[in-house]
């Protein structure tokens, strides 16, 4: 499809595909790095890549993506890395929310470009937090704007794991406007709370959406600084985390945990609704949702 703005686009996507590609490297080497703890007998886990393709109600091409997951680690029982470039024309529903939202022009034209790069991560050892980020690029004939962030899902709250998160994210943020963490802080806060059970479903983190100030280049670039201190703030955790010997009722705890982070994903997140209403692979979209949970 082509539209104006394709050098910017073209740059989005190009930058979601290297953080990617650092983000899977790192988590490789901290899988090969596991020489001790409750689970070091076992074989480092591996990505498995696979292509996928979005769906367009026409038959014609509408993009598609990388989805790597690791299942079984001694690290990681699940991580999901993904991206995607997807195109077309939006269906009515996922048209009318756009135009509730506010997206100019989008009422009248339903054309639309979206890429960009989600995560998640459930963790063997209880001790270690899981964590999502992603962030993302949309287009429109009317608009242009990007969105995205991550959050801490610690099922055992260590408060310096917390602290430590939280200001990587800001040391990350600052340089864009001392303003700018707090904002985003508090946006998690309100985006990750789970109405139904009265609660946020982790620590919180920062998140954004419709990022359009009208000046590309610096939205882009706290886009980036916003994938780019996602590292940082949580590997060290899981490294410290990652040999903790954990028992029973640990991992008990982490399954009920897991419970809310698949409740919340089901019922409440934007990404997931937007990606099945517009045709994407739906194992992609449902990458996020952990290998096993537990209600009480």
């Amino acid at each position: 499809m082509t539209t104006p703005f394709e050098t910017e686009k073209n740059r989005a996507s190009a930058w979601f595909s290297t953080l990617r590609d650092e983000i899977v490297s790192s988590f490789e080497r901290l899988e090969a790095s596991h020489v001790d703890g409750p689970l070091s007998d076992m074989k480092p886990g591996q990505f498995e890549v696979s292509s996928t393709t979005r769906t367009s109600d026409d038959g014609s091409d509408a993009g598609g993506g990388l989805m790597s997951v690791m299942r079984g680690g001694r690290v990681f029982e699940k991580v999901g890395v993904n991206t995607s470039t997807v195109y077309g024309t939006l269906g009515d529903r996922a048209q009318k929310a756009m135009a509730a939202r506010g997206v100019p022009g989008m009422a009248d034209d339903p054309r639309f470009w979206a890429s960009g790069i989600s995560l998640v991560a459930h963790m063997q050892n209880p001790h270690a937090p899981a964590v999502h980020m992603n962030t993302r690029m949309f287009w429109t004939p009317g608009a242009w704007w990007f969105g995205g962030g991550s959050d801490l899902n610690p099922c055992i709250e260590y408060d310096e794991d917390t602290a430590h998160f939280h200001a990587t994210q800001q040391q990350h943020l600052d340089p864009h406007g001392t303003d700018i963490y707090p904002k985003l802080k508090k946006w998690a806060d309100e985006y990750f709370y789970i109405p139904h059970r009265n609660r946020a479903r982790g620590v919180g983190g920062i998140f954004m959406d419709d990022r359009n100030t009208g000046d590309w280049e610096a939205d882009f670039a706290l886009t980036q600084d916003i994938g780019r201190a996602f590292l940082p703030a949580y590997v060290p955790l899981v490294e410290k985390r990652k040999p903790q010997v954990w028992n029973d009722a640990d991992k008990d705890a982490q399954l009920i945990h897991r419970g809310l982070y698949a409740e919340y994903n089901l019922v409440y997140d934007r990404g997931t609704k937007f990606g099945l209403e517009t045709g994407h692979d739906a194992n992609a979209v449902l990458m996020s949702l952990p290998p096993m949970a537990k209600w009480v």
